[in-house]
Parts: C-alpha cells; sequence; structure tokens
C-alpha cells in the first residue's frame, strides 16, 4: 500500500485468513472507491473492506460459480461487480451477501450454440476463455485460451458475442482505446504486431483493423494503454518498451528499463491521479511513469 504516490509501498497483510488451513493464496485483483475495496484471491477467495483496508471480512463465494472469479470491481457503497473465467458477470448491492447474474448465459453455451447453429466462420469459435478486459461503462472483451477469436459483451445484452480475428497470426492480448470500447479496441499479435481498430461496430463479426507501424524485434506486446487522446504507451518481451504520440500509428523504442532484465506485462495510467502511469514487470519490477523523454 503507498499513501505517498508512490513514493514508497508498505507491505499489507490480512489477519483474518485462518493460518490452520495451510493454502497459499495468490492476490490477483484489488479494486478501490472512496474507501471500499475488494481483494480477490487464487485459489478462490474474496475480502471486502469499509475502512479503506484498516479491516477486511471474508465473503463466501459459492462453489457453483460456473469458472473461477478473475476480476472484481467497486462501484459504490456495498456495491461491486465480479466476472468469471466463463464469462459470468454478477453484480451485488449488499456487500457480497446476494449476487445477480447479468448474462444469460456463459460463454461455453454461447459457443456450443453457435457452432452448431451453422453461423458463418463458427468452427474459428471453440476454445476457453483466459482473458476478460471491463471498460469505463461496463463493456466487456474476452480473448480465446488458443488466441483464435475474441468476444465481446454489453450491459443489456443476454450473451457474449463472438468476433473473428481477421488474421491468422494468435491473439496476445486485446483491450480498449482510451479506455472506452467506442473508441475503438487494440489487440496484441504473435510476433510483436499491434492493431488498432477505431470503430468497432460490435455486431459484426469482424472488426476493420489498422496495423501500427511499430518495430518490437519479434518481442510480443504484452499490453498497451492511452495517456490521453495522442499519447500511447505499449510494454512486452524483454522489458521492452515503446510509445506513440500520434494516437497509435507509429510508435517508438523508449530504452527506460532498457538495462533491467526480465518482462513488463503491464501499463497503466489513472486520469483520477493526475494521469499517473506505472508498468508491471516479472521479478517485482515496477516503474512510474515521469513524463516524455
Amino acid at each position: 500500500e503507498t499513501s505517498d504516490g508512490g513514493q514508497t509501498w508498505e507491505p499489507r497483510s490480512f489477519s483474518n485468513l485462518d493460518a490452520e488451513e495451510e493454502i497459499s493464496y495468490r492476490f490477483q485483483v484489488v479494486s478501490f472507491k472512496d474507501g471500499e475495496g475488494w481483494v480477490l484471491g487464487k485459489p478462490t477467495l474474496l475480502l471486502h473492506t469499509k475502512d479503506g483496508g484498516k479491516s477486511w471480512e471474508r465473503i463466501p463465494l459459492s462453489p457453483k460459480l460456473p469458472g473461477e472469479p478473475t476480476g472484481i470491481l467497486a462501484l459504490g457503497p456495498n456495491q461491486a461487480e465480479m466476472i468469471t473465467s466463463s464469462g459470468a458477470v454478477y453484480t451485488t448491492e449488499n456487500a457480497g451477501r446476494n449476487w445477480k447474474a447479468q448474462v444469460k448465459e456463459t460463454i461455453d453455451a454461447t459457443l456450443n450454440r453457435i457452432s452448431s447453429s451453422g453461423v458463418s466462420g463458427a468452427s474459428y469459435f471453440t476454445g476457453s476463455i483466459v482473458n476478460e478486459q471491463r471498460d469505463s461503462d461496463g463493456s466487456y472483451l474476452a480473448v480465446s485460451s488458443r488466441g483464435n477469436f475474441f468476444l465481446t459483451w454489453q450491459p443489456g445484452q443476454e450473451f457474449w458475442i463472438p468476433h473473428n480475428r481477421g488474421t491468422p497470426r494468435r491473439i496476445q492480448n486485446m483491450g480498449f482505446v482510451r479506455g472506452d470500447i467506442k473508441n475503438g479496441v487494440w489487440m496484441t499479435l504473435n510476433g510483436g504486431k499491434l492493431l488498432v481498430s477505431e470503430k468497432a461496430d460490435l455486431s459484426s463479426e469482424e472488426f476493420p483493423f489498422n496495423e501500427a507501424a511499430i518495430k518490437t524485434g519479434g518481442y510480443g506486446i504484452t499490453d498497451v494503454a492511452w495517456r490521453n487522446d495522442n499519447e500511447v504507451w505499449a510494454v512486452g518481451g524483454s522489458n521492452t518498451m515503446f510509445y506513440s504520440t500520434d494516437n497509435g500509428k507509429n510508435f517508438s523504442f523508449d530504452k527506460s528499463a532498457n538495462d533491467i532484465p526480465g518482462n513488463l506485462y503491464n501499463v497503466k495510467f489513472f486520469p483520477e491521479f493526475g494521469n499517473a502511469g506505472w508498468a508491471l514487470g516479472s521479478g517485482g519490477l515496477l516503474l512510474k511513469y515521469e513524463g516524455m523523454a
């Protein structure tokens, strides 16, 4: 936890976890809003705090949940949204005592129905889901484990909509342009390719992607983030970093992590905190954005 904008960090522990269980939990997701927070762990564990993290309550989850919980987002007092690896989306308004399903069927059920209905290109829609991304308005992107297709879901829809990737290369990761699906989506492919679609028609099987000019030397790109309308950052294997000043059309190499061994996995900017930026990598590496060189 940091209370000085990330200059220093203090380790936090959870005293209410039963030490006699002899289970080693891995905390994967944390989300706070106005002092109320949620932590999601693996094996399945959900913790909730109302006092800024001073005390935590363990929230029981049904073992009958479709898939494993993979994401949690604090929405307000006693309110949160959770998603599972099967594409099930739930919301709670009473601090996790009850959860309401937002999607009528899981991704598996949708794929089985589409694959057997003679839909054009349905043979591509196989496999399980390994990655889900949420935009600021609650829309989701999900990538298949085999990287051969992706799906989208918006609040109010009864099921996920699958989309062809439109390229023979495997999808590595996907996300939203400036955090909103209305601005488009980005896609990284095997071999260090980056594609951007500024017109995301969610009802269409395929999106019109344009390839960005980025020379990665074959290193894969693991994450991309927009700092503003024009400044974009991409990170990847061997701690490579790239930046764009023209809304993701052309990228240049940045040597900030050049001499540090490992890989970068995530890059994120926080508009609510003065657009502070962070990049997270292997071996506990954490880089803080200090401005353009």
